[in-house]
């Protein structure tokens, strides 16, 4: 074959609307499933992406050129999974098929975001944008709005944090203490930002995907992980209670911001160590189980107790020096003590994982990796 002509769908409409499996091949099945998409939802912009990609072919085959059109579709979990999916239909169909050129059509912006990929395994000859021209009426600003705001991931980021602070500000109200309101809705939108702003919604929606996996397979590290998430969930609250505990009774400035960040770690920080080690467990009873290497599982999980005797040694030293300036009696040099060999004993554990992971990094162990590798993308 000399040119593919490919149309994408990264938010899997034409599964989600259409019912249709993809890859979708050859011309009569890609006008199966625009049409079938047009009457699901005639508004959809990538049933014309396929009339397009449809045009475009006979175009091509009428200059006498050896091409074929075929549709991928990713998954309404737009980002890193809807792009994985892609690929992979992707590397499956040139496994089968010689291809050696393309051309790439797209409704917009957002499915052009998988050029690249497309770009690393075969050379791109054209990209074709697919534009629908509306008449004057639909191009109303009510018109523009309210389908804007039907497309789930412009409501999700427009919609949710005006929800989140509604809902805080009633709780407060209730409680009746209106005061802590603003303090609680500019904690949560913040952290909402965040959230989005550092990509989190991609790591967790993969994640979810990979627990369900997981529960379907009867995996143990899908009871690991929800455990090490209830023990997180744990740590949070009692941490956040001894925080509440100080501030409740003198104030943030009595005992200043660091000395509170000081108590939450302090209280907190064995309980988060103990679940992610106990996620890890999980996962090195699967690796076992599957006759895997576990020897960067073991070695993580040690990484995981130098870093929580860090935490502990430096917070209970802060704790200690500012207990001493509150006219508390302590002993800071016993803590500093503390803090030292917490250090120095952080170090050696990390140095044995070091030493323990790059002892059983053998070649017949880089080799079952690699076959691993390739077998996922055979």
């Amino acid at each position: 074959m000399q040119t593919l002509v490919i149309c994408i769908d990264r938010d899997n409409d034409l599964g989600e609307k259409a019912k249709m499996g993809t890859p979708i091949v050859g011309r009569e099945a890609n006008v199966q499933a625009a049409v079938a998409l047009g009457i699901a939802d005639p508004e959809d912009s990538d049933t014309n992406t396929i009339f397009g990609g449809i045009r475009i072919l006979d175009e091509l085959r009428a200059k006498g050129v050896d091409a074929e059109i075929v549709s991928f579709a990713g998954d309404k979990n737009v980002g890193v999974i809807s792009d994985q999916k892609i690929a992979d239909q992707l590397e499956l169909y040139l496994q089968m098929n010689d291809v050696k050129r393309a051309v790439f059509v797209s409704d917009g912006a957002e499915d052009e975001t998988l050029v690249p990929i497309v770009q690393s395994r075969m050379k791109i000859d054209s990209v074709k944008r697919i534009v629908v021209m509306q008449s004057e009426n639909l191009e109303s600003t009510y018109y523009i709005l309210k389908h804007a705001f039907s497309d789930p991931k412009i409501s999700q980021t427009f919609f949710v944090p005006i929800g989140l602070a509604f809902l805080i500000y009633a709780i407060f109200l209730l409680a009746h203490y209106p005061e802590g309101a603003v303090v609680g809705i500019l904690a949560a939108v913040g952290l909402y930002m965040l959230y989005r702003g550092f990509g989190l919604d991609d790591i967790v929606a993969l994640e979810k995907e990979r627990l369900w996996d997981a529960f379907l397979e009867q995996k143990m590290v899908f009871i690991s992980y929800t455990a090490a998430l209830l023990i997180s969930l744990v740590a949070t609250v009692y941490g956040s209670m001894e925080i509440w505990k100080l501030y409740s009774a003198e104030g943030v400035w009595y005992h200043g911001t660091l000395t509170l960040i000081s108590v939450f770690i302090n209280v907190s920080v064995w309980w988060y160590a103990a679940a992610l080690l106990l996620a890890n467990l999980g996962k090195i009873f699967d690796l076992r189980m599957d006759g895997r290497p576990i020897y960067r599982n073991i070695s993580l999980s040690l990484f995981v107790i130098a870093t929580g005797l860090l935490f502990w040694g430096a917070s209970t030293y802060i704790l200690a020096v500012a207990s001493m300036s509150d006219g508390v009696f302590s002993d800071p040099s016993l803590t500093l003590q503390y803090f030292v060999y917490s250090i120095i004993f952080a170090i050696l554990i990390a140095l044995a994982g070091i030493k323990y992971s790059m002892s059983n990094q053998t070649p017949e162990n880089e080799k079952k990796v690699r076959r691993r590798k390739n077998k996922k993308i055979a």
